[in-house]
């Protein structure tokens, strides 16, 4: 702070000495303003760095920008003559430069491409006194010298652009903590960071802490301590802003505290990002893999990617040694700037001059440059509030998305979808409206973003069912370690692996001394409530109990109870009769019989082949109308209503056979169940069943409880009559693990009492893991990947958590109710054809007979 207090005081004095000087410099100006306006040459002196490349970038920049402006007007009167000096980075030898060029050459404007902010405001000082417009490339000039003073880098609009966009990023991620490093002086205090603390504070993303650093004579020592007083820290997400010189010993050095790995998240503002081409390549890109930024957005035109290419020659040709940079904005920005003061040069010789004019043409600039619209309103330019957002990648930086204050976040420009929620996040970025982001340590993973991770307390049961939870010991480790293992152990490994961030975690068995479980489920329960574990992994069943102390996570097994019976195949030797009730057998038959018998009364008077003796006839009847069923009728219909019969018929029939086999194969195949009212039925020991089933009518008196598969099994080949048991009703995933292992010798029948919820992972009430792994459980039941878990853990295609059959029951036979339409059908059509033929045939002989009696009295006569 004291060494800070001398430099302030060192450029204060050197302030009031320039002032000083300035007056008489002032008046000589005043003499020349006029006659040199009047001549063709204008003097603008640009003051560059030229030992960086930013400095080279800007100089090559504004030599082209001279080159082609009067290249394409020709016909204008004045000419931009510009005095380039090299400060070679030092501020006092720059302001020194100045006052010589002042002195020495009749200077109508100063180009400013320093950066040091001290600089620029003694600058403006003395430009405002000599009357000389200053224009700042690069550094943010004080708001209160408005005269002759114009800034060029971003103003406050886009600064408050700015720290929103980084606001909305850190929101898109869920970042609720950040750490802030910014440049120690009038510059980094005073630019964006007011802005940056009020959004996040609108955002309710809380400032851990605030770091100020300064590029003092050895700023890599102060880097050091800063960041070693960080590490510690447990939010590791990193808001910075510094400039690019500042950031190269920030980065540096962050690397090597291993501040660059997996789980750091650092984000940079446009006071790097735009420089970026210009820091050492090396420092990039060991250094600043996976830094996240901001850059200020330049519209791409047809002119624009012309002059890159061209400018990319002539950085070529004239440093053939050096590897060819890439084109910043500010150097775009200085381009724009010398045809700014060039326009203002000749419209002022057509006007009356005076000693405010040039600055005030300048101000008056509009047209449309190389960085779009260019347009100064009180005394800066009026700066794009379109961000790119980059990601650093090897040497150079990859455009993720876009930032703009209608938009917000979007991964294209233009586009109206604006990034406000996590609901859909991929797996490196958010809602698929940024491009996929390669994180520091090359993880694609989003971070965590607070920083000293702890782990998930994950309880686990003990001597449970070994298929969803097994805790043991490896005995061969020095500390025994634990290994724990299981389906819903699987599941929750699944679950975290899918999400887009890391959290780690540890299984702690709850059990007491001696290695048994320390009470019930409803105690492993409460030890999240009490916060002794974060999260339980086990058989935990959802209920609305539970759900008043703890959050549970989407059911990842199946809900509701079922039954397990011994496996009881029908072997009646009569049950090829079942699939169809008496009534049914009997009017199918009657059908049979009535249509024999209709076929026969239209075909015998024409046909041969239902002619013959009674007993012919009587069994052409039943032949023609039961050869129906397999379809081998062979005699030949000769009346139409005779076929017309059949063909109704043959409908009928084959519904009545394809429904006959579909029930009788049904019979054969499917397991039945017929509980006496005396019949013990079994329940797992612990389990929620007993109470879900008070509401369905099963007696307490009949329930046994039994504590493993083994013990089920062996109470069900007992059955009830020996003290076993008839059935197991349970939750549907016990039923699932005990058909793992005797599917052969049992099954699971309807129907499905849906009265539980299924089994969850437990958290603590408000964590947001739970939508987390929500989430994550629905991704992998649609991906398939539950089922698989599944199917490894219970070697049962069939007893799948995801797909249960709720109504298993023996088939009913079919009765004539499921027929009577078709039926019906049939008769009417048999009915109605037996009558069209009878009333055909009486016709047909009562015009016989009046024939027959017209030829009688005839012949009598």
């Amino acid at each position: 702070m004291e060494l800070k207090g001398r430099k302030q005081a060192f450029f204060s004095s050197l302030i009031l000495l320039l002032i000083h000087l300035c007056p008489s410099c002032s008046e000589h100006k005043k003499v020349k303003n006029y006659t040199s306006l009047n001549a063709d040459e204008v003097h603008v002196g640009v003051i560059l760095d030229m030992r960086s490349w930013a400095g080279k970038i800007s100089n090559s920049c504004i030599s082209m920008a001279i080159s082609d402006f009067y290249a394409l007007n020709t016909h204008y009167k004045t000419r931009l003559v510009l005095h380039s000096r090299d400060s070679k980075g030092d501020p006092l030898r720059a302001l020194t430069t100045v006052l010589n060029l002042m002195q020495n050459v009749d200077l109508q404007a100063i180009i400013w491409t320093e950066m040091t902010p001290t600089g620029a405001h003694i600058l403006a000082e003395i430009g405002s006194k000599a009357k000389i417009p200053v224009i700042s490339l690069y550094a943010t000039l004080p708001s209160s010298l408005t005269s002759y003073s114009i800034q060029i880098d971003q103003d406050d609009e886009a600064s408050q652009s700015q720290a929103k966009g980084i606001a909305d990023l850190i929101r898109v991620f869920k970042w609720k903590h950040v750490i802030l490093i910014y440049e120690d002086n009038t510059w980094g205090s005073d630019n964006i960071i007011p802005y940056l603390f009020d959004s996040l504070h609108d955002n309710d993303i809380d400032i851990a802490r605030r770091i100020t650093i300064s590029m003092s004579s050895n700023p890599d020592d102060q880097v050091i301590e800063k960041l070693s007083m960080l590490k510690s820290s447990e939010t590791k997400v990193f808001v910075v802003h510094i400039s690019h010189a500042l950031a190269s010993h920030l980065f540096l050095n962050a690397k090597k505290q291993a501040m660059m790995s997996k789980g750091y998240s650092w984000i940079v503002t446009a006071s790097t990002m735009n420089f970026l081409h210009s820091m050492d390549s090396s420092v990039v890109e060991s250094s600043m893999q996976g830094v996240l930024g901001f850059k200020r957005y330049v519209p791409a035109s047809k002119q624009l990617r012309n002059f890159t290419l061209k400018w990319k020659r002539e950085m070529y040709l004239n440093n053939q040694n050096a590897e060819v940079s890439e084109l910043d904005v500010h150097g775009i920005l200085a381009y724009d700037t010398v045809w700014a003061l060039a326009k203002a040069s000749e419209k002022l010789k057509t006007e009356i001059s005076n000693e405010t004019c040039y600055y005030k043409q300048i101000l008056n600039s509009r047209f449309t440059g190389l960085s779009g619209d260019f347009q100064l309103i009180n005394g800066k330019l009026t700066s794009s509030r379109a961000f790119e957002i980059v990601n650093v990648i090897g040497k150079t930086v990859k455009i993720v998305g876009f930032w703009t204050p209608t938009t917000r976040i979007t991964k294209e420009m233009n586009s109206s979808v604006f990034i406000n929620k996590m609901d859909n996040i991929s797996s490196s970025s958010p809602n698929g409206e940024l491009e996929a982001i390669i994180w520091p340590g090359g993880s694609v993973a989003i971070p965590v973003g607070s920083g000293k991770i702890n782990k998930l307390r994950v309880g686990v049961p003990v001597n449970g069912h070994i298929e969803f939870v097994h805790v043991v010991r490896d005995p061969q480790s020095v500390n025994a370690t634990i290994i724990v293992e299981g389906f819903c152990v699987d599941v929750f490994k699944a679950a975290i692996e899918s999400l887009t961030f890391e959290v780690p975690y540890e299984f702690i068995p709850f059990e007491d001394p001696n290695g048994r479980m320390a009470g019930s489920y409803n105690d492993l329960i409460d030890q999240v409530y009490f916060q002794k574990f974060d999260a339980v992994v086990g058989e935990t069943t959802i209920t609305a109990n539970r759900s008043l102390y703890v959050d549970f996570t989407l059911p990842y097994t199946d809900m509701g109870i079922g039954m397990i019976v011994p496996t009881d195949r029908n072997n009646n030797m009569w049950i090829f009769l079942k699939p169809l009730k008496p009534n049914l057998w009997l009017t199918t038959a009657a059908l049979f019989v009535l249509t024999g018998f209709v076929v026969w009364i239209i075909e015998r008077p024409i046909n041969d082949e239902f002619q013959g003796s009674r007993a012919h006839q009587f069994g052409m009847i039943f032949w023609y109308s039961f050869s129906t069923l397999v379809f081998s009728q062979r005699e030949k219909l000769l009346s139409n209503w005779s076929k017309f019969v059949v063909i109704v018929w043959l409908f009928v029939v084959l519904i009545l056979t394809s429904s006959y086999t579909a029930t009788l194969t049904s019979m054969l195949t499917v397991q039945q169940i017929k509980l006496a009212s005396r019949d013990n039925i079994g329940s797992q020991l612990g389990s929620f069943v007993p109470g879900a089933l008070s509401n369905l009518n099963f007696k307490d008196s009949r329930l046994k409880k039994y504590n493993s598969a083994e013990e089920f099994a062996n109470a069900l080949s007992k059955g009830s009559k020996n003290g076993g048991i008839s059935a197991i009703i349970d939750e549907i995933p016990y039923i699932k693990a005990f058909l793992g292992k005797y599917s052969a010798d049992y099954t699971m029948i309807g129907p499905n009492y849906t009265t539980t919820s299924g089994f969850g992972f437990v958290f603590q009430k408000g964590s947001p893991l739970v939508h987390d792994i929500s989430r994550a459980i629905a991704k992998l039941r649609e991906e398939g990947t539950l089922r698989k878990i599944e199917i490894e853990w219970f070697n049962d295609q069939q007893s799948s958590f995801m797909h249960v059959d709720s109504t298993s029951n023996n088939p009913s036979s079919l009765s004539l109710t499921n027929f009577g339409g078709l039926f019906l059908i049939t008769g009417i059509s048999s009915t109605l054809a037996l009558v069209a033929f009878l009333v055909s045939s009486i016709h047909k002989k009562t015009i016989l007979l009046k024939k027959w009696r017209i030829e009688e009295n005839s012949t009598s006569l």
